[in-house]
């Protein structure tokens, strides 16, 4: 049994960073891939007529209508989403079990219910009970996160500058707490109270003696709960929190019922020692990496330039050498036990870390990472790129034409010549006769930049890119202040009664995908013609499929070349 948790800690190791890569998918992505059985419509059609009446209905009609567009623009969690969600709290359950304030907790709950119980079935009632209890403690507190906060504000937050630095605060004093540098607790009359209804009989006390434990345990749970609830809560779904809360209750909750129920397992589980600590240290520094994302969001969204892409790589592979180090035993803090020899997981762990090290060190010098190209900063932020001089291509460091509009701080990644500005680049398209390729995107969306690295950087894709369509990056989270003449009141972000201030450059972008487009999720891609229809219905979103993406493209060439000969 000592050598399956061990083991179980080394897959929550590599599970760590896929892990964190879904959340973040999850956190800032509600645009679900193309199914491989969709089936293009050609803009004008009998059944695209049909399918976009009720957004051309939308646009035009009342307040009603607005209204409805507004509810219509907010992502909703899929269920896939959710399932996702689910799985990332189960697997933070599992690991929290592992951590030092409820491994030992495990013998003292199962002798409660074998002793106290009259028989062995009531000893299991009551162990089930107490499993149920914990689940709805949990999923109560993912309910109460919901309803405080709302499901639509928490999407809005997720962008938002100030909060994303809060947030990595947070973050980063869980991940400190982890390490040993205190605990994080609640007030000591609060634990007693819980503890003394516990002694109650009955169903009562079971619950509070479920109570207790998610009291007592919150210096080791809280860190986990925290970052999970700021990470799914951000999806914008009312069950988000919800179903991340049930899928964390629901791991800790199987494994108390189950040693309830076969109590002489418990002899098979290693002894509570210093391995119950160096589980928390590894999963404090994951949790300060993994914090560094949302800095790195304010940091894009405001352009405040201090954690640039190199500085990002810098203080991971630092974090990465300093886990490896930890787990052979070279660093050592206070209330570490002695390590008297290296055991075999413990030594792969370590050679996990080294190797994630130096995996990220050829990113100081540009490498593209696409392993992580989702969380780091992207690679227009890097001062120095190796190679960069002789990067083939239309757009060179230097553009030969005057620069447009918001190219000072937008960028596009491979030296795609392109615009961030919608009337701009559609009258450069009517000129040049090509058709508009609307990249609505964000500086915290962690899929567009996947798909930058690992669909656009194909051949193929970045030769249509950059030679058959005129590609328009549109961030809608950016935080740059419109002149005051730009400004104006959207209805279609918030209602007729209470407009939203369009007074950023982001939101003036995602007013713009929520009028013509009917959503705010990113990636959005959608292909004009000259006249402003779109070439290909549906647009799509994520598809890292490149034959996909491909077809979606010269679907798109197509159909504005049919139209460019009608005319």
């Amino acid at each position: 049994m000592k050598k399956f948790l061990l083991l179980l800690m080394l897959a929550a190791m590599f599970i760590a960073l896929p892990a964190s890569k879904s959340f973040a998918n999850i956190i800032q992505d509600t645009t679900a891939a193309v199914p491989d059985d969709i089936q293009f419509t050609e803009v004008g059609s009998t059944k695209d007529s049909a399918a976009n009446s009720a957004v051309k209905d939308s646009v035009s009609n009342n307040i009603t209508t607005a209204s409805a567009k507004t509810e219509k623009a907010k992502p909703e969690g899929s269920s896939q989403t959710l399932i996702s969600i689910f799985a990332a709290g189960f697997i933070a359950g599992l690991i929290a079990f592992l951590l030092p304030c409820i491994f030992p907790m495990v013998p003292l709950t199962v002798s409660y219910f074998t002793k106290r119980a009259e028989t062995k079935g009531k000893g299991i009632q009551g162990a089930i009970i107490y499993g149920v209890s914990i689940i709805v403690i949990y999923v109560i507190l993912g309910l109460l996160i919901t309803l405080i906060f709302g499901a639509s504000a928490l999407n809005e937050l997720a962008t938002d500058g100030f909060f994303n630095v809060f947030i990595f605060l947070i973050l980063l004093i869980f991940g400190i707490s982890f390490l040993g540098a205190f605990e994080i607790t609640l007030p000591s009359s609060f634990v007693n109270k819980m503890d003394s209804k516990s002694d109650s009989k009955g169903l009562t006390g079971i619950f509070f003696m479920a109570a207790t434990l998610a009291v007592v345990s919150f210096s080791c749970t809280g860190p986990l709960i925290g970052t999970l609830l700021v990470t799914v809560g951000q999806t914008g779904g009312f069950l988000a929190p919800i179903m991340g809360m049930f899928g964390f209750s629901l791991a800790l909750a199987l494994i108390f019922v189950v040693f309830a129920i076969f109590p002489s397992w418990m002899t098979s589980l290693p002894k509570s020692g210093g391995w119950l600590n160096a589980v928390k240290v590894v999963l404090g520094l994951i949790e300060i990496a993994l914090a560094l994302k949302f800095l790195s969001t304010a940091d894009l969204a405001y352009h405040w330039g201090i954690l640039d892409r190199e500085v990002f790589i810098a203080i991971w592979v630092v974090i990465a050498f300093i886990l490896g180090f930890y787990l052979i035993g070279k660093i050592k803090f206070s209330h570490d036990s002695d390590l008297p020899y290296i055991s075999i997981p413990r030594l792969f762990l370590a050679g996990a870390a080294f190797v994630f090290a130096f995996y990220l060190i050829p990113g100081l010098w540009g490498a593209p990472l696409k392993a992580v190209s989702a969380l780091v900063p992207p690679l227009s932020t890097q001062d120095f790129v190796m190679g960069q001089e002789s990067e083939s291509g239309n757009q060179t460091l230097t553009p030969a034409h005057p620069p447009r509009k918001y190219s000072k701080f937008l960028h596009i990644p491979h030296n795609i010549d392109g615009f961030f500005d919608y009337q701009e680049a559609l009258a450069y398209a009517k000129q040049v006769k090509k058709p508009l390729f609307l990249d609505f995107t964000g500086h915290g969306c962690v899929n567009c930049r996947e798909m930058e690295a690992k669909v656009w950087s194909d051949p193929r894709v970045l030769k249509k890119l950059k030679e058959d369509y005129i590609v328009v990056s549109l961030y809608t989270d950016d935080k740059t202040a419109l002149p005051i003449g730009e400004q104006f009141d959207s209805e279609v972000l918030g209602s007729k009664t209470s407009p939203v201030k369009v007074n950023t450059v982001g939101k003036k972008f995602k007013h713009l995908q929520a009028e013509r487009f009917n959503t705010i999720s990113q990636p959005y891609y959608v292909l004009l013609g000259t006249d402003e229809k779109e070439l290909v219905s549906p647009p799509i979103g994520v598809e890292f499929k490149i034959e996909k993406y491909l077809q979606y493209l010269d679907k798109g060439l197509s159909e504005f070349a049919k139209n460019q000969t009608n005319e």
